[in-house]
């Protein structure tokens, strides 16, 4: 007879059990599923051999991935029923929810959203039992032969026997588990349609994805949708065009175009980065964008980036436009014999790449084809390894708490396509950790996604809505000094091969500026907002007082306009307030006469009449927190 061990030391003996038996014998509920010996199995499934059984809650990372996962099924259903002839691709459980690729008969938009949503609310009422089947991949090949997506995954899996879960007229091949039944599937939304090609490939169909989310109670999904509200209200391609910061053109697909407003902002960040890496001992440097193919060859970014990059000609010969800066960087290192005493050398470069990107993934500043890296390289002795770690894991930790973002790390290890030595990858790996743990920094470990040539630490900043976005990374490279053949003189006269570290804080510029623009809404701080200031003349007789006002605001270094409209000075306040302008300055008969200025603030409104003085006085506290 087999013995079964649960939570808190419950003991079941039996034959023929599945989860569902143990957990009411022990009077555990609320479960979805379970694990047994650790492997994920739906609640009827029948157990052999004794073993750990523990339940899958859908307050659990894994029991909120079943829930979603059940719920793209159940929505699958709804369409095949509304939409019969339609074929299904995958659909995955995803960070916050899920989606399914599916090839409708006929095209449908977002207004066919509410009536899936509908039926699957019948089909949740319904109770349908959710049965697994094991069977051989011939079986699955036959009963799928009309539908070629399935067909093909099937195939493509090689396996001798596949498992396919069905709900009522619904099958669909899944690895599980899921929930019972479809009751289970309350409390769910249907958000958007998006386009996919099938797996990805842009030489295959069109498939239409529908994401949704789902969640275990009303309340959950409630505060979620109000979160993805609040994100509409934020995104910074709606918030882009508002406050005039960039643009995106057809003649340059996934390439942003920044108007002056966007400039000034990249060039407050750029004057911020430039500051603390000088107090830091960076030296900066400047690399062509252009590069001979052979320099990619030998860096390995040719056999491991090669679909990313963009090409061209010059002089019959082939050349490669850079997607990292890395290689540039080395070839300056290259250019003197280094000594010991030069290190550790550290080399900053605000360094412009290309990447082709497929269209499917573009996504406002967040994923374009050309951004600027804020890299830098340092080059040292093994033995300074450690403290040039613990410098730049100081330098990002300032730096994300100039701008209130709370931070995550994750240390990614060696990938399936890494070129080098296992063991020098291990030694690589153990430095990043010792060092992570001597900064008391919590951390995750994210198995086999580090870059190509060394395992890195990945920073991924919380922005004020609670959402999550990668940005710095700190790499430890021993292969591309092998690669380059870096060496320097050391101390006994001889040659050494340096260590190299790879790192960026900010990560693209560009798409740090997409999330400063969420993080705040549009509504920069003082020391960053494009237009800190903005003059308001009630009306025309005000405009030689006006005019003196801005050129005394330039000559403190404040950014500020003149709105000289005919328009009336509500309406003013209004558009500066839209534009979200830190502060507004009311220029009257009054402010004329007294030699005092009416201030506005976007945060607390009405700050009264103030003296010149007294106003330099309260724009100077404002001034960059970072100097």
């Amino acid at each position: 007879m087999a013995r079964y061990a649960g939570p808190d030391g419950k003991i079941h003996e039996g034959d023929g059990v599945t989860p569902f038996d143990l957990f009411k014998v022990w009077e555990i509920k609320g479960a979805v599923a379970a694990t047994a010996d650790g492997e994920a199995v739906d609640l009827y499934s029948v157990l052999t051999g004794g073993g750990t059984v523990l339940p899958i809650t859908p307050d659990s990372a894994k029991g909120l991935d079943t829930l979603r996962h059940s719920t793209s099924h159940l929505m699958a259903q709804a369409i095949l029923r509304l939409f019969p002839g339609a074929r299904f691709g995958v659909g995955p459980s995803i960070k916050d929810g899920f989606y399914y690729d599916v090839l409708f008969p006929k095209p449908i938009s977002d207004e066919d959203l509410p009536a899936i949503e509908a039926e699957m609310k019948r089909i949740s009422k319904e109770k349908l039992k959710v049965a697994r089947l094991d069977v051989t991949s011939a079986e699955a090949l036959e009963r799928f032969k009309d539908d070629p997506f399935k067909t093909e995954l099937i195939r493509d899996l090689g396996a001798e026997r596949v498992s396919l879960y069905g709900q009522g007229e619904f099958w669909d091949l899944c690895r599980g588990p899921h929930v019972p039944n479809t009751g289970y599937l309350k409390h769910f939304k249907l958000l958007s349609l998006a386009g996919a090609y099938w797996r990805g490939d842009e030489k295959n169909v069109m498939l239409t994805r529908i994401y949704g989310t789902a969640f275990a109670d009303a309340e959950s999904l409630d505060a979620h949708l109000k979160r993805q509200d609040e994100a509409k209200k934020r995104d910074h391609r709606k918030l882009g065009r508002e406050l005039d910061l960039f643009s995106f053109q057809p003649e340059g697909p996934g390439f942003p175009f920044f108007h002056p407003k966007g400039v000034e902002l990249m060039n407050k960040l750029v004057e911020f980065w430039r500051r603390e890496h000088k107090k830091r001992g960076y030296s900066e440097i400047k690399t062509p964008l252009i590069l001979d193919r052979e320099l990619w060859q030998r860096s390995g970014h040719w056999d491991h980036y090669r679909e990313n990059m963009y090409f061209t000609e010059i002089d019959e010969r082939p050349f490669a436009i850079k997607p990292m800066n890395c290689p540039g960087g080395i070839l300056v290192y290259k250019t003197s014999m280094r000594s010991y005493r030069e290190l550790p050398m550290r080399v900053a470069e605000l360094g412009t790449v290309h990447r082709h990107e497929r269209s499917g993934v573009l996504h406002g500043l967040m994923r374009v084809r050309c951004f600027t890296q804020d890299d830098a390289h340092i080059y040292c002795r093994e033995d300074q390894i450690g403290d040039e770690l613990k410098g730049v894991i100081d330098l990002a930790k300032y730096v994300y708490g100039v701008f209130g973002f709370k931070f995550n790390v994750e240390l990614s290890t060696r990938p399936e396509n890494s070129m080098g030595d296992p063991a020098i990858w291990e030694l690589a790996e153990r430095r990043l950790q010792d060092a992570l743990e001597a900064a008391g920094i919590n951390f995750k470990i994210n198995p086999g996604d580090g870059a190509f040539y060394g395992p890195k630490i990945d920073y991924h900043l919380e922005d004020s809505i609670g959402r999550t976005w990668q940005c710095g990374t700190i790499q430890l490279d021993f292969q591309m000094p092998e690669k380059f053949d870096m060496t320097y003189i050391g101390s006994d006269g001889a040659e050494h091969r340096p260590v190299m570290l790879h790192r960026t804080i900010l990560g693209s510029l560009e798409r740090f500026i997409g999330i400063l623009v969420e993080h705040y809404a549009g509504a920069f701080p003082f020391w960053l907002a494009p237009v800190q200031a903005r003059v308001l003349q009630v009306t025309p007789e005000h405009e030689l007082y006006a005019i003196e006002i801005e050129d005394e605001l330039k000559k403190w270094g404040v950014r500020v306009e003149r709105d000289n409209r005919e328009e009336k000075l509500g309406r003013k306040i209004r558009d500066a307030q839209v534009e979200k302008i830190p502060y507004m300055l009311v220029v009257g008969a009054k402010e004329m006469e007294g030699r005092t200025v009416s201030v506005r603030s976007r945060s607390d409104g009405d700050l009264g009449s103030k003296s010149w003085p007294d106003l330099r006085a309260a724009l100077d506290a404002e001034f960059d927190p970072t100097r």
